[in-house]
């Protein structure tokens, strides 16, 4: 027995020697804590505080507010009205061809906005974000719209992809913070439009976007640049209302034969033979100059050219 409690002795002994040497090191020794930390461990927190610091979250059901800029959103833009847009003669010559109909072709009817128009197009929006488990940084953004695909925006600094990469209607987003503003550089967008009556947008087109906050008003000003239609950078703000009750419904298009036409036959108009074009000119009674379009029309100094008249379609709002 007396070996018994001598072994047991010298085992408890052990133990706590054992146990002593272990809590040393971390309890006792003041440098151990004082060690400053690993040079990547601070860039990697000053990260994380910094992007949990920038910008705002967008994250909701926004409905679009359709008083501004009628009725060129809704119902929609008249045929042969390209005031204020600073196109070309190649997008003009696009423009004056284009007929309606087209829509009605099966390879349109279940044709989504792209990036750069569906801030214009009839629908609401849902905004979410997608955020890292383990670093809690926002690595993107999602947005999507009634008739648009699921749209995202990198935020992880990724860049953006070889010329020579598939274009999509929604593009190939990045975006990055200005304060609370979040700036959105977007290539790689199919051909589209810039305007619902014919006018043409490239797919060598860049949209800049700049979304801001305010209260619950988002504000989204949207900036094409087109070296193949446009001479200057169009701008275009749009304006959303946060509304905790709306839904983006489901859009389960079905493609149909809409109008019976010979098999192949696209509609148009030859160059020059569209008098259409001119009727939204006649009827408001301003110069048809005024309506063709170019950067010319976007200032205030084009409307001392014009000299003094009132357009017909303005009186009648007032």
């Amino acid at each position: 027995m007396a070996i018994v409690a001598i072994v047991a002795i010298v085992a408890i002994v052990a133990i706590a020697a054992l146990a002593a040497a272990l809590t040393i090191p971390l309890v006792a020794s003041p440098s151990a804590l004082q060690q400053p930390p690993s040079a990547s461990l601070v860039e990697y927190n000053d990260e994380v505080a910094r992007t949990a610091t920038a910008g705002i979250d967008f994250t909701g059901e926004w409905a679009p507010r359709f008083h501004e800029d009628e009725p060129e959103r809704v119902p929609g833009p008249e045929l042969g009205d390209y005031l204020g847009i600073p196109i070309n003669d190649a997008a003009r010559m696009r423009a004056t061809t284009w007929e309606a109909s087209i829509q009605t072709l099966p390879e349109w009817q279940c044709r989504p906005h792209s990036a750069d128009y569906i801030w214009r197009g009839p629908s609401p929006l849902r905004v979410w974000k997608e955020v890292d488990p383990v670093s809690r940084q926002v690595i993107a953004w999602h947005a999507e719209w009634l008739r648009s695909v699921d749209r995202q925006i990198y935020m992880d600094g990724r860049p953006h992809p070889s010329p020579n990469a598939p274009h999509t209607w929604a593009g190939f987003s990045t975006g990055r913070w200005d304060g609370d503003v979040l700036t959105v550089k977007t290539t790689h967008l199919k051909e589209g439009y810039v305007r619902r009556n014919g006018l043409p947008r490239s797919d060598q087109a860049t949209l800049t976007e700049h979304w801001m906050l305010h209260g619950d008003i988002l504000t989204v000003a949207a900036i094409v640049t087109d070296p193949v239609y446009l001479t200057e950078p169009f701008i275009r703000t749009t304006d959303y209302e946060l509304d905790l009750h709306q839904w983006v419904p489901p859009y389960p298009c079905q493609v149909v034969e809409e109008v019976d036409r010979p098999a192949g036959r696209v509609p148009h108009s030859l160059p020059d033979t569209n008098t259409a074009v001119t009727d939204f000119a006649k009827r408001c009674g301003i110069p048809v100059e005024a309506t063709r379009g170019g950067a010319d029309t976007m200032y205030p100094d084009f409307r001392l050219k014009l000299g003094d008249i009132t357009s017909k379609c303005i009186a009648a709002q007032r």
